[in-house]
């Protein structure tokens, strides 16, 4: 990978984190156009989240990041990226963020860390791989009892 290439992996992350910033802030799922943040992703777009998650599973193409999007919206209230440190500079990109959320569900609060890693080829994310430290602490908080 050449040294501009390591650029554009990093500039496409860092522009789709922003684009899912303004999103969010506008409304996010169900309110707020996904447009601005599909040019960040290749139509063939694979999300993988943990299957224990309440949105688990495999997201495809850009219907199923809006549908993703929407299962973390019934999931979550308040899902912050408090800090996010980037531990590589080229793709696979590996990104350490700090979440702070609340489950819409039963409002109980968590602070956790997500590692992620996100491939990204012709200047698009093609893949990404979330990894959470304690899935079964979210499936709790998300759970009415």
């Amino acid at each position: 990978m050449t040294m501009s290439s390591r650029a554009d992996a990093m500039s496409v992350l860092k522009g789709m984190y922003a684009a899912e910033a303004k999103y969010l802030a506008s409304g996010g799922p169900g309110k707020a156009s996904f447009t601005p943040l599909a040019p960040f992703f290749s139509p063939n777009v694979e999300v993988h989240q943990a299957d224990a998650l309440p949105y688990g599973g495999l997201w495809r193409g850009h219907a199923g990041l809006e549908q993703f999007f929407l299962a973390m919206s019934r999931a979550w209230d308040v899902f912050e990226m408090v800090d996010q440190e980037f531990l590589t500079s080229t793709s696979p990109l590996v990104v350490r963020t700090h979440v702070h959320a609340r489950a819409r569900a039963t409002g109980r609060e968590l602070r956790f860390p997500i590692l992620q890693t996100i491939t990204v080829e012709d200047a698009c994310i093609t893949e990404v791989h979330p990894f959470y430290w304690d899935t079964a602490a979210i499936s709790d908080a998300c759970s009415p009892i």
